[in-house]
């Protein structure tokens, strides 16, 4: 076994900008002995969320904080190669903060052990973070009701997609606001959106208008900016808006403006509210029963878009923030 680890470490700060191919600098180091409790994985597949970029910025109270030089920080699913855990023994598959690294030295304590009767990677995508999201996010935050009308921006990303289709099985009409006409009729076709708007070659303003006629009872926001403020202006009496994410603003060297149309708040007796996954755990096993059973049934469907190569991890983050992602965001070393 090769006693040596190829990592990506944290080069760079891209506050209030794109980030940068050499925000991350590639090295390869000896690996040290484990210790009591610890175990080595080799990692197999790295997942990717727009979150990251927080890390990189050191934003304390949404992610957690970095220094330049630190393993960039990751979630992935690996198999045990070496231990010293009677908990997790050598061969097992397991899932935990992995880190931009082939091999991963961690405490066992902190892993998921995997079960082999489902694809590894959708404890990555749909059973992991990003199903436990939009599973939350909506049903917790967004209280969807029979017959309401829920609309989705970033739709045709890993959350936004989910998050329509649970919609769909609480008896909802959805609506997914994405980039592209491939997305959209992904969405439309596959997903099972009633409806999808195309903001790269339609005003989102008018669609809204048009398909939205009784107002809009939920906003799930993956992306803020303009597509927030025009659907303020459809919201119906008592909407719900659930802020999940605001993409369009994570590149901007200063805050953007509030949405002129915030005040639909106060004349709609809506609510807007933002959300973070913690302080759901006690209720992660009934959520990922539920979304398991969904996903065998049928009535959930995901994609995945999955990268190659140890060598393309840091292109592959920035796929994120182009808008080149189809699905789920991985990267198999």
């Amino acid at each position: 076994m090769s006693t040596r680890n190829r990592q990506w470490l944290i080069n760079g700060n891209p506050r209030g900008r794109p980030i940068q191919l050499d925000d991350f600098r590639e090295v390869e180091v000896e690996l040290v002995p484990l210790a009591s409790g610890q175990v080595r994985v080799r990692v197999d597949t790295l997942g990717f969320d727009p979150a990251q970029k927080g890390q990189l910025e050191n934003v304390s109270g949404y992610a957690a904080g970095n220094n330049i030089g630190d393993v960039m920080p990751g979630s992935g699913i690996g198999r045990v190669i070496e231990s010293k855990s009677e908990r997790v023994p050598v061969g097992t598959h397991v899932l935990g903060r992995m880190g931009w690294q082939e091999v991963a030295t961690v405490d066992a304590g902190s892993l998921q052990l995997l079960p082999d009767d489902v694809p590894a990677t959708a404890w990555l995508g749909p059973l992991g973070t990003t199903g436990l999201t939009a599973y939350f996010g909506l049903l917790k935050v967004g209280v969807p009701e029979p017959g309401d009308t829920v609309v989705v921006s970033g739709a045709a990303g890993a959350v936004g997609s989910m998050v329509g289709q649970i919609a769909k099985l609480m008896g909802c009409r959805t609506i997914g606001i994405a980039g592209g006409e491939a997305k959209c009729a992904w969405l439309v076709d596959e997903v099972g959106y009633d409806a999808a708007i195309d903001y790269k070659n339609e005003p989102i303003k008018p669609r809204l208008k048009e398909l939205c006629r009784d107002g809009i009872n939920v906003y799930f926001d993956n992306v803020g900016g303009p597509a927030l403020n025009d659907v303020l202006a459809r919201i119906a009496n008592h909407a719900r808006v659930v802020v999940c994410g605001g993409i369009a603003r994570y590149e901007q060297a200063t805050l953007p403006d509030g949405p002129a149309n915030y005040f639909n708040i106060v004349f709609r007796q809506a609510r807007m509210e933002g959300f973070l996954l913690r302080g759901y755990e006690a209720e992660y096993e009934v959520a990922r029963a539920r979304l398991r059973a969904w996903i065998d049934s049928g009535d959930i469907v995901y994609r995945e878009d999955i990268q190659q190569g140890f060598d393309n991890i840091p292109k592959t983050l920035l796929r994120l923030f182009s808008g080149e992602n189809f699905g789920k965001q991985l990267l198999k070393l």
